[in-house]
């Protein structure tokens, strides 16, 4: 039997498999991508119930962000980022089944959520984290915009274009928050309320290196057709080059890794980083390949 589901930022085709294994399991965090929620019985809600076909016993945590599904798809447009990583790890580490750490696994934006989750909230532990398309360098276009409110897609393009980085669009749009146009640098380095923050672009914060390093692994992985994330290559930390919007770095080549203002250079380098990719387009991918590539990592 074929499930086809749509997640956040994307289609995900999920091909029905054998159940395995039998082993007491690391717990598994989700947060879902724009667009979508805890709990879509088409979309992470099918994802949870995979991983627990998959890894019997194991727990698994869909996060809802705010007190309802309706107000969790709403926060992921407009509740303030930093608000909503607040909101998480609070939640988290008031779950005593969590208490000795957890992997965790983030769809599009709910990756570097993730991160933040990681970075600024150490305890529980955060043994692996698992980026599903997420733009950790941020975006620079939003080609196309998912879900079924077209009008709300089209709303965030014009505020975007007209101003990311005022005060009044950074505090209330989330996609804003991680906008990062690279022809207008310091002014991105100066008002991202989030991801100039959590990538050390201003000041370095050792607490949140530290914390990152600590991973056991940090996985990312890239959509080879993605018509959603501009550029791709954010999937996998790099970007546009500074002062233009055609030529992109790999993380490798950016300042970031160079001056390794993250601790990422130092983790590539013991083996903690590891780069996947898929032919698809964004958060495509079906459950023959998530088995083999993702799902060593959260057993």
């Amino acid at each position: 039997m074929n499930l086809r589901l749509f997640i956040g930022l994307g289609a995900l085709l999920l091909v029905s498999g054998p159940v395995r294994g039998t082993n007491v399991s690391t717990p598994l965090v989700l947060w879902h991508g724009m667009g979508d929620n805890c709990c879509n019985p088409l979309s992470m809600g099918a994802i949870k119930k995979m991983v627990e076909e998959e890894v019997p016993g194991i727990y698994v945590l869909s996060l809802m962000i705010g007190k309802s599904v309706t107000e969790d798809t709403e926060s992921g447009f407009f509740m303030d980022v930093n608000e909503q990583v607040a909101f998480a790890c609070n939640k988290l580490a008031q779950d005593p089944k969590l208490k000795a750490g957890y992997n965790a696994m983030g769809f599009s934006q709910g990756a570097q959520f993730l991160r933040a989750v990681a970075q600024r909230c150490p305890n529980p532990p955060m043994k692996a984290l698992i980026s599903v398309g997420g733009q950790h360098q941020g975006v620079y276009g939003l080609p196309r915009c998912p879900g079924e409110s077209s009008h709300i897609c089209d709303w965030i393009r014009k505020k975007l274009n007209s101003g990311a980085y005022t005060d009044a669009i950074q505090k209330h749009l989330v996609q804003a928050q991680y906008w990062h146009d690279p022809l207008n640098d310091d002014l991105y380095k100066q008002h991202s309320l989030f991801l100039a923050d959590i990538n050390q672009e201003r000041v370095v914060n050792e607490t949140y290196k530290k914390n990152l390093m600590s991973l056991e692994k940090f996985v990312m992985v890239k959509f080879l057709q993605d018509s959603i994330v501009d550029p791709v290559v954010s999937e996998w930390f790099g970007f546009f080059k500074t002062g233009q919007a055609e030529q992109t770095e790999t993380l490798q080549e950016s300042a970031l890794y160079k001056e390794d203002r993250l601790g990422l250079a130092e983790m590539d380098k013991a083996g903690k980083l590891v780069f996947l990719a898929t032919d698809g387009d964004h958060l495509q991918f079906n459950r023959e390949w998530f088995n083999a590539k993702l799902l060593p990592y959260i057993r």
